[in-house]
């Protein structure tokens, strides 16, 4: 039998429901696993075991009595709607993101003390599906890029990525089976590719952003972390506005798919053992019968990247304005550099990008009309980086995000430093399902051994 830690989402999901496991043995195992890991990868920014297992305990005493009473009136028993598909599962929250009671920290000394007294509306919708709240991961610094405590898993000199930097390590050791994180540029692809997990990002606007800390609206997107895209898309589908938005079961492709491969005006950043891993994916999808076309962006993407930069930064510069006029010596220069590149950021050329923008999503549009399904590149430009001082390189990462279309990453190899490489598929708005479905296909082509096995 796997060990409970291993378990995946759904997996763990289904042995709850049939009574298998309980709650409690799954959060003790994932305890367990939380303080044999925690010295080395230091993911957790706050996690109480007695809280984690009196929540289980709770959700098994509560499925208990209901089952009892359905021995005796059927109408008795929790209603599949009051108890969701999750119930009982543990899952990892990134600290920019509120949980009633437990401190959100955004990864600043500034917010050591703030204690959230409702929880996002993400949060709401995660323990609405019966999940519980195992604790809250650590992040960056407001989700940027200057480089958190946490380290990659796989190796504890490198670097685990960010900002969600504490999600994707807990769920590639085997801490939580998923665990939730966000994205203003690539700060769930890529700790995900760097982590050896599943990092999936659906469409803008898909799952609320209220209660989560700001940095730039236009682009502030959250996402998941598992071990598979199935469990990916299962974990999303609950967070999601509305019921239905995203399918519950996300199945392979029946067909192979066509796909285009591209590289970016930015392919000189990528690292040999990642363009050999990329030539390899791409021969291995050929021979299961995939269509890949390797084809080039058009000219005009080759702007991306200082687009989404004008808007990231300038938007979060006038958001930080009140608490830097108080508080700007206790923030890193990291930051302090970013926000004062925003704030010299004009509005006209602040509107500019914003035009250029919708510009992209036209010309995105158009290039997915010649018949592909998705895209297809890589997730960052190789392994993850040696040390502590860098979060790795984002921009493989930009143009997703700029497009505010649905991305997803899957490990499919290992590098020459025995860390994870991975493979990025996006594709169009309005079409996650049929991204997840593509995504499936891929992954069931390309097998990966996860580190929690």
């Amino acid at each position: 039998m796997k060990a409970l830690h291993a378990l995946g989402l759904r997996e763990a999901a289904e042995q709850l429901a049939a009574g298998t496991i309980t709650s409690e043995a799954l959060v003790m195992a994932c305890t367990e696993r939380i303080a044999s890991q925690e010295p080395r990868i230091m993911a957790w920014q706050c996690f109480e075991p007695a809280r984690a297992l009196e929540s289980a305990r709770a959700a098994d005493a509560r499925l208990a009595a209901a089952r009892g009473a359905a021995a005796a009136d059927p109408a008795a028993a929790l209603p599949l709607s009051e108890r969701g598909f999750l119930y009982g599962v543990p899952v990892g929250v990134k600290d920019i993101i509120d949980v009633q009671g437990y401190p959100t920290g955004m990864g600043s000394d500034l917010y050591a003390r703030y204690l959230p007294t409702v929880s996002a509306e993400l949060v709401q919708r995660m323990t609405a599906s019966g999940a519980l709240v195992m604790g809250k991961t650590v992040t960056t610094e407001f989700a940027f890029m200057q480089p958190s405590q946490t380290r990659n898993p796989w190796n504890s000199e490198y670097s685990p990525g960010g900002s969600s930097s504490g999600s994707a390590a807990a769920v590639a050791c085997g801490m939580v089976p998923a665990a939730i994180g966000t994205q203003t540029n690539g700060s769930v692809i890529r700790p995900a590719a760097f982590c050896g997990v599943v990092g999936f990002k659906p469409d803008r606007d898909l799952i609320s952003t209220a209660g989560v800390l700001p940095f730039s609206p236009t682009f502030d997107q959250p996402g998941v972390f598992a071990r598979s895209v199935a469990d990916a898309g299962l974990l999303a589908s609950w967070l999601t506005r509305r019921t239905g938005i995203l399918g519950h079961h996300t199945i392979p492709a029946r067909s192979a798919p066509r796909l285009a491969a591209v590289r970016t005006a930015l392919w000189d950043r990528v690292q040999p053992a990642q363009a050999q891993r990329f030539a390899a994916d791409i021969a291995v999808l050929r021979e299961a019968g995939a269509a890949v076309d390797e084809v080039e962006l058009p000219a005009s993407f080759d702007a991306v990247w200082q687009v989404h930069r004008v808007i990231m930064l300038h938007e979060a510069a006038q958001l930080a304005k009140p608490v830097r006029a108080l508080h700007r010596g206790a923030m890193s220069d990291t930051i302090n550099q970013a926000l004062d590149e925003g704030k010299a950021i004009s509005g006209h050329d602040y509107r500019a990008a914003m035009t250029a923008r919708e510009a992209l999503l036209d010309a995105f549009e158009r290039f997915l009309d010649k018949g592909y399904g998705a895209v297809i590149t890589v997730p960052a430009a190789g392994e993850a980086p040696r040390g502590l001082h860098s979060t790795g390189d984002p921009s493989f990462c930009t143009p997703w995000t700029l497009l505010c279309a649905p991305a997803i990453t899957l490990p499919t190899g290992l590098g020459p430093n025995g860390l994870p490489l991975g493979l990025q598929v996006a594709g169009r708005r309005g079409e996650a399902n049929y991204l997840l479905a593509t995504a499936a296909w891929c992954e069931a082509q390309l097998p990966f051994t996860p580190l929690a096995r």
